[in-house]
């Protein structure tokens, strides 16, 4: 999509991929789309389009359950190419700070690539929430 995606049009294109992802507007300031991974046990993956930059991104779990989180963070700023196309963020959602897996793409990235992006975000999250988190666990 050469002038760049909406929301509008990013849910539209999304909805034709046969039933492997659930989207949903959501209201607020800015717009944003969640879209459910059907394939990766209805995973959220929150999409938003802002000038020439896509943004997708999902919440792990809340860094105060994160046994030795100070360690747990200094490994996955060292260790990012653990979680190939993804980065690690800490996000504050209703007063309370949680991991955050992010991906980013052009505007104008073509829909089989924002396809992409979501299956990688997803299958990073899983991996993450599995393998990385419970190699810190008590």
């Amino acid at each position: 999509m050469a002038e760049g995606w909406t929301t509008g049009r990013l849910a539209e294109a999304l909805g034709h991929y046969d039933g492997e992802f659930a989207v949903e507007a959501l209201g607020g300031e800015e717009p944003v789309l969640r879209v459910s991974m059907r394939e990766q046990g209805d995973l959220s993956v929150f999409l938003s389009v802002a000038g020439d930059q896509i943004v997708a991104s999902t919440l792990l779990w809340p860094v105060d359950e994160q046994p030795d989180a100070d360690a747990f963070n200094r490994f996955i700023l060292k260790a990012q190419k653990l979680v190939p196309l993804s980065n690690f963020a800490i996000t504050e959602v209703d007063g309370r700070d949680y991991y955050e897996l992010i991906g980013e793409l052009a505007a104008a990235s073509p829909i089989e690539m924002i396809v992409l992006e979501l299956r990688v975000l997803a299958d990073n999250a899983i991996s993450a929430a599995g393998d990385l988190r419970s190699a810190f666990a008590a």
